[in-house]
């Protein structure tokens, strides 16, 4: 599937249009619904082949890779599958029991750390993965998510000392034609 490809499809499987209320807590006139595209294997594929090739060209000291829950932990197994790094589950919150982990996987201390994430937004999910991975002795500089909708969040990041790389912008989605997702020739 190419980049043209990849966005018509996203553009056809997960873009809804009404009043959507976001994570961030902003009103949107439309939504990409991240299961819509992360639960389907012919659209997670090339989005895990991509993420593991931005995480070799943009944090190639990266030993980890971590996917706050639970939207982005398909896409941090798929890309740990593609990559051959193992991952973490950076939980919203310490779990009451058990373990009481906040971080599921295994790490050392000092372990560099890509954060992969889903539709980024004000950046708040990432920027609280960094915390948590901070927290824990672990070096994070770098998040990378499947779709940028341009909102502030690289900003948001860049002040958390992290920079941002997006597969694709809402912008290059929003302006695709479906038809875009239908291979040609």
């Amino acid at each position: 599937m190419n980049d043209a490809e990849l966005r018509g499809a996203l553009r056809e499987h997960a873009y809804l249009e009404g009043d959507f209320v976001l994570r961030s807590g902003r009103r949107s006139r439309y939504y990409l619904d991240k299961y819509r595209f992360e639960t389907r294997p012919d659209l997670l594929r090339p989005i895990a082949e991509r993420l593991a090739a931005a995480i070799r060209e943009h944090a190639p000291e990266a030993t980890l890779i971590a996917g706050p829950e639970l939207g982005a932990v398909a896409l941090a197994a798929a890309a740990s599958l593609e990559s051959g790094l193992p991952f973490l589950i950076v939980r919203k919150q310490a779990k009451d029991y058990g373990t009481s982990n906040r971080l599921e996987g295994v790490y050392e201390e000092g372990a560099r750390v890509c954060v992969v994430e889903d539709v980024v937004t004000s950046g708040g999910a990432a920027v609280e993965a960094v915390k948590a991975l901070r927290e824990a002795g672990l070096e994070c500089s770098t998040a990378i998510c499947v779709v940028d909708r341009e909102e502030g969040g690289v900003d948001a990041l860049a002040r958390h000392g992290v920079r941002l790389w997006p597969l694709l912008r809402a912008s290059e989605v929003l302006e695709t034609d479906k038809t875009a997702a239908k291979p040609h020739g």
